[in-house]
């Protein structure tokens, strides 16, 4: 029997079972509000397990564990899977067996694309995995032995000047001073899992998820009471730890993300103390085409999650190993110059957002590789001449190509020929050159993923 009711001025005429069928859906699309309503109101899953105190002193619930992780592609390739740790990331697969003397990095000529062609302007990322964000090999303290001697030689030329000591490779604004004491965390108990054999934890006395400190087995010296270092304070520490530099960022009310501090030993082509406080888009002002990247990069910065670090990998050509400041920089390469002797600078640049603070980590490994040291690499002397001679020339004049290149092309070429005379490669693979890292004779000592690295020679 048909049920009739007026809307209006219409009489509408409607079965019961019409009338069920319209009960039903509307029950489902009342759930489906109530369930979206409520997951949208639900607090955050904090990143770590942890006991809060409330203000008036009455203690809080114990939070909950923190949030299935949206990490690499989610299969246990060897790594752990489960976030333990300061940093919202599984602890990483710890080095055992590791040995300095003979530690050597992942092939920055292979890895990450760093060398390519067609040579342009990208962020040219890729995931990081946890396993990778610090790299140590032989010439750790060298590296540590090189950033101690710059910060006393800008510290004396500091105290001549009545600029405050560390200003110029070492600063913290002080909305980034919580941030620096993260860092300094999340590093002190990284450290010790990957690299049992190079540092010890110095357990928390309040059985917290953070050790007290580390000691550096290499260079014999123990921080504690890590939690309490902040700012500046905290970055000293960070240079007596890692080969690293830091520049970190935050994302003001603006929606921008700006350089509020970091440690820059070995900064290449700029100081610490001319780019803090800067935005992201001065602080790349002068990288050639950099605007049209401009908005997916500052939307990357603003949106990466703590669970999602990438890396990425710059080169560029330096004429010496003063890694504060290469002469090539400010003068010219000398005339009397061997070509064999430039070296081919990479960058290795991670990038984590830290989870309590929010602050941006951006790390930069130099890593330094002797022209000569590339003769025995299939097609990688054509490959950097190409780049060379066929790339943009806005952006290989910001290179600072100029000082250099009449000297290393040729050189280049010579390594070339040489070569296609030893077998290496044939003269019909320089028209594929851009598959370099797939040629027989590229070894397989960089090949797969980098999840798996070892860092063993």
């Amino acid at each position: 029997m048909p049920y009739t009711f007026q809307v209006g001025n219409v009489l509408v005429s409607v079965d019961w079972d019409d009338l069920l069928s319209l009960l039903i859906v509307a029950l489902f699309v009342r759930a489906f509000l109530y369930l979206r309503r409520t997951r949208v109101q639900a607090p955050a899953s904090p990143i770590l397990p942890a006991t809060s105190i409330s203000q008036s002193g009455s203690a809080g619930l114990a939070e909950k564990e923190p949030k299935t992780l949206r990490y690499g592609s989610g299969k246990a390739e060897g790594g752990a899977w489960d976030a333990t740790g300061p940093g919202y990331l599984p602890d990483p697969d710890p080095l055992l067996e590791f040995d300095l003397k003979t530690a050597t990095l992942r092939d920055y000529v292979y890895v990450n694309k760093a060398l390519r062609y067609p040579y342009f302007q990208t962020m040219a990322h890729q995931p990081l995995h946890i396993n990778d964000w610090i790299e140590i090999d032989k010439e750790y303290q060298w590296y540590l032995d090189e950033k101690a001697r710059v910060m006393r030689e800008q510290g004396k030329n500091l105290l001549q000047s009545w600029v405050p000591i560390g200003r110029v490779v070492v600063d913290s604004l002080p909305e980034n001073d919580a941030a620096c004491t993260e860092l300094l965390e999340t590093l002190v108990d990284y450290l010790p899992k990957r690299y049992p054999t190079l540092f010890d934890a110095i357990p928390s006395k309040t059985l917290g998820p953070v050790p007290d400190g580390i000691h550096n087995k290499v260079t014999g010296e123990t921080f504690t009471n890590i939690s309490n270092l902040k700012g500046i304070d905290a970055l000293m520490v960070v240079t007596r730890l890692v080969m690293d530099d830091f520049l970190m960022g935050r994302e003001r009310e603006d929606g921008k993300v700006y350089l509020v501090g970091g440690v820059i030993v070995f900064p290449g082509s700029y100081l610490l103390s001319e780019k803090i406080g800067q935005p992201i888009h001065q602080l790349h002002a002068q990288i050639p085409h950099f605007n049209k990247m401009l908005t997916s990069v500052e939307r990357t910065m603003v949106r990466f999650a703590p669970d999602r670090p990438f890396e990425r990998c710059s080169w560029w050509i330096a004429d010496d190993r003063e890694l504060f400041w290469h002469n090539i920089i400010s003068n010219d390469v000398r005339e009397d110059m061997h070509p064999k002797d430039l070296f081919l600078r990479f960058d290795h640049q991670t990038f984590r957002k830290l989870p309590k603070t929010k602050g941006i980590m951006f790390g930069v490994h130099p890593v330094l590789k002797r022209m000569q040291d590339l003769a025995d690499n299939p097609l990688v002397p054509a490959l950097l001449a190409k780049i060379h001679t066929d790339s943009d020339e806005t952006l290989m004049k910001y290179k600072g190509v100029a000082k250099y290149q009449h000297k290393l092309i040729p050189y280049l070429q010579e390594l070339t020929e040489q070569q296609i005379a030893k077998g290496l490669i044939k003269r019909e693979d320089i028209d594929a050159v851009v598959n370099f890292r797939d040629h027989p004779n590229a070894g397989e000592t960089w090949r797969g993923s980098a999840a798996l690295s070892t860092h063993k020679a």
